[in-house]
């Protein structure tokens, strides 16, 4: 066998790279594997594509500082089949054809230092000759590659991808076996700390904690991006995403639901340090949170959007953070929500492309409201004003969001939103997202309801809430998932071109079937009485699952889509359904509000 040794050695100054000057786009976001050492010592983090690895983050995970590395064979890539090389750690195995000759190799991260280490064993049916392929994300390579000058059968070898002088090469001298040992350790340690549901699969659950776990930020404690990925147009469309975001960015209602599942699992630190992050670098000084930030909590987009204002009034109840520096800036954030103009209108709602009167926010905004009261009272504080705006708010939201003259039976039903709150007019607005026309506000249904009912504002018997049940999955129920809304634009052209909004000429665009929407679905299921369908639930978004495990935002035809792969969310909707068909309840409802409501 004839050794290889490749080594590629990417010199990067300690100032970040300026995304703004990209000038490579990344590729596909559908990512097959994603993997970084427990250890704050190696501040990089991997994906794998189809052909080898696809970006590589560093020093943040709002970052991404290369495009891609691939084996070459003479002179063109292979296919990969990526699956997990350990169940119990983010190592991944791609198996690497082309023709006439196969590959496996193995990724881990130096858990001492900012490297990638790809194990490389090659097969091939006639002499070949190997390079490595490297792309930064920034400007040209800068590669140096120690290659076999003659042709080659059979190879074995390691290639390091390292950040600074000497890193790559550090780490190929301490070696792959022990460095993948350590690596593997780290997460086995993680997980021997943790429970483990009896509901769920087991390997594709230990994966989903490993994923939440590596979402979160080295340098920025607390701070767990959306995913480590750049989904269609925000991957090459530099009008609408200058820099390559938005989604390896940290969004308040993301960080909500990843918190909530990881205290499901038995990691409260990892909820304790988000809501640190959330109140000391999201929180604005008039107590709001903006729609998105880079890791370091600088805010990016800017709009408002109540249910992510709220998050952390919910979370810090399932904390039961009640000391008197967290209860002071909670404080900012619920007088923020009673003073905002015509409160509970929402400049934006949870998918983020509409202003409104939304069943889904105001759900959120009334279980924060009870949750910060609960914790004001605990304190010995006078709660009064807060539970008044909840209550008159629990009071007013099927006035405000379910009409009684829509076209859909049974009625009454909720809509996603109304513009004015008068759901029994007709209404009529642009759903964004390459919808060609304007749609009578009464014809727009959406789960999203199902939020009053796990947040515990409304009875999952309650008339309006079966009524809406029924409507939502005669007009968005396919293939056994749910769309995100009626005429839903954000995913893909009907021959799967990817999505975007600057189109020289109008393109209809299709929001596919989201994974997430069934964890939800389950969660009301329990609390129907009905455990059958909500394990069936929890079947439904593992089947979701790519070869390395990785759960996507978007799914058709049984597949993912170029969605964002893996979301977070997703994982964490997996995560926290499983625990809850265990306690035959949903894990993260706040009793504190179906006390009050009697749901």
């Amino acid at each position: 066998m004839k050794p290889l040794a490749l080594v590629v050695l990417l010199l990067v100054m300690s100032a970040p790279i300026a995304r703004a000057a990209t000038e490579v786009v990344p590729l596909p976001a559908d990512k097959q594997g994603f993997g970084t050492a427990r250890s704050a010592a190696s501040p990089v983090w991997f994906t794998l594509g189809h052909q080898g690895l696809s970006e590589i983050f560093h020093p943040d995970l709002s970052t991404p500082a290369t495009r891609e590395t691939r084996l070459l064979v003479n002179g063109k890539p292979g296919r990969a089949h990526t699956e997990p090389a350990d169940d119990r750690s983010l190592t991944f195995r791609q198996h690497v054809r082309g023709d006439g000759w196969q590959a496996e190799i193995t990724y881990v991260t130096d858990p001492q230092r900012a490297a990638v280490l790809a194990d490389v064993d090659f097969k091939a049916q006639r002499p070949v000759r190997l390079s490595v392929d490297h792309v930064r994300m920034k400007g040209s390579s800068e590669v140096r590659s120690t290659l076999p000058t003659e042709p080659v059968r059979r190879a074995r070898g390691t290639f390091a991808v390292g950040f600074g002088e000497g890193v790559a090469q550090a780490a190929l001298d301490r070696g792959f076996r022990a460095t993948a040992r350590e690596y593997v350790q780290g997460w086995h340690t993680y997980l021997d700390g943790l429970r483990r549901p009896k509901s769920a699969d087991r390997r594709l659950y230990d994966m989903s904690v490993m994923v939440l776990a590596a979402t979160e930020d080295k340098a920025n404690p607390g701070a767990s991006i959306a995913s480590p990925s750049f989904p269609w147009a925000f991957g090459f469309d530099r009008e609408l995403a200058p820099e390559l975001g938005p989604y390896a960015l940290v969004w308040p209602r993301d960080l909500y639901h990843v918190s909530t599942a990881m205290i499901a699992a038995g990691d409260v630190g990892f909820a304790q340090r988000s809501l640190d992050f959330m109140l000391s670098k999201q929180q604005q000084p008039d107590g709001h949170l903006p729609q998105n930030t880079r890791v370091d909590g600088t805010p990016v987009w800017l709009k408002v959007q109540l249910d992510q204002v709220a998050a952390p009034l919910l979370l810090a109840w399932h904390l039961g953070r009640q000391n008197q520096s967290t209860v002071d800036s909670l404080r900012r954030s619920a007088d923020y929500l009673l003073s905002y103009p015509n409160a509970p209108f929402s400049e934006q709602e949870r998918w983020e492309n509409q202003d409104g009167y939304s069943p889904a926010t105001i759900a959120s905004v009334i279980a924060g409201l009870v949750c910060f009261a609960d914790l004001l009272q605990r304190n010995g504080e006078n709660a009064d004003k807060y539970l008044q705006a909840a209550d008159e708010w629990q009071r007013k939201v099927e006035g405000w969001t379910a009409t009684t003259t829509g076209p859909y039976e049974p009625k009454p039903y909720y809509l996603r939103l109304t513009k004015d709150g008068q759901p029994d007019a007709a209404t009529k607005y642009n759903l964004g997202d390459n919808n060609p026309d304007d749609i009578d506000q009464r014809a727009v249904v959406d789960p999203s309801f199902l939020e009053l009912v796990r947040l515990g504002v409304k009875r999952a018997d309650d008339p309006v809430i079966r009524n809406t049940v029924q409507v939502v999955d005669q007009q968005l129920k396919e293939q056994g998932y749910w769309h995100r809304f009626t005429q839903d634009g954000f995913g893909e052209t009907a021959d799967g071109r990817p999505w975007g909004i600057n189109w020289p000429t109008p393109t209809r665009t299709y929001g596919r079937l989201w994974p997430l929407l069934s964890g939800e679905r389950g969660e009301y299921e329990l609390l129907a009485g009905d455990k059958a369908s909500a394990a069936k639930r929890l079947k439904e978004i593992a089947a979701a699952a790519n070869s390395g495990r990785m759960l996507p935002e978007q799914v058709w035809n049984g597949r993912g889509t170029g969605s964002a792969t893996p979301l977070a969310w997703t994982h964490a909707q997996y995560v926290r359904l499983a625990w809850s068909l265990d306690a035959g309840r949903p894990v993260e409802r706040p009793d504190v509000v179906t006390n009050r409501y009697g749901s």
